[in-house]
């Protein structure tokens, strides 16, 4: 099983908890042998499921949306992004050099091509900028992916 994930990013703290302990459950209803996360490895649930598939037993795809993609994220959480990088079974790449808005939702459109089904840790809102959560939900939609929404009671984005 390939599983997709998109979500949030720099959820409080409360809300990290909630998420981390809903995306493990996730995990743990797939079987280890066949199970592979195809993940972009952002900061937040992007990294956290890669790291629970791993902690699972199973495997990780990464896509890099941009050659300058790292260098956008946080400083923190580089050292993250590179040790989940070098785990990585496959690499997908756009081949664009701007980490823009545009290369992330490029980078979004071939994760969903590649998975099974979407896991989007989604507060059911319009994206806040092009390429956000929902713009990646509403491609798996109209390309036929199922989507599974992650969103814990309790859960807040502010």
């Amino acid at each position: 099983m390939r599983l997709g994930i998109t979500g949030h990013r720099g959820l409080p703290k409360h809300s990290e908890n909630l998420v981390r302990t809903a995306l493990a459950e996730v995990v743990r209803k797939y079987g280890s042998d066949d199970l592979i996360a195809v993940s972009c490895i952002a900061d937040g649930p992007d990294s956290w499921f890669a790291q629970f598939v791993l902690d699972h037993r199973g495997r990780i795809e990464v896509v890099i949306p941009a050659d300058e993609y790292r260098a956008g994220l946080p400083t923190w959480h580089h050292p993250t992004y590179d040790a989940l990088l070098i785990r990585a079974s496959e690499i997908h790449s756009t081949g664009l050099k701007e980490s823009t808005s545009e290369a992330h939702q490029a980078g979004s459109e071939i994760l969903v091509g590649v998975v099974d089904r979407l896991i989007a840790v989604w507060d059911g809102q319009p994206a806040r900028g092009y390429g956000g959560t929902a713009d990646v939900v509403s491609y798996a939609e109209r390309t036929g992916v199922p989507v599974e929404r992650v969103w814990p009671e309790g859960a807040t984005r502010d």
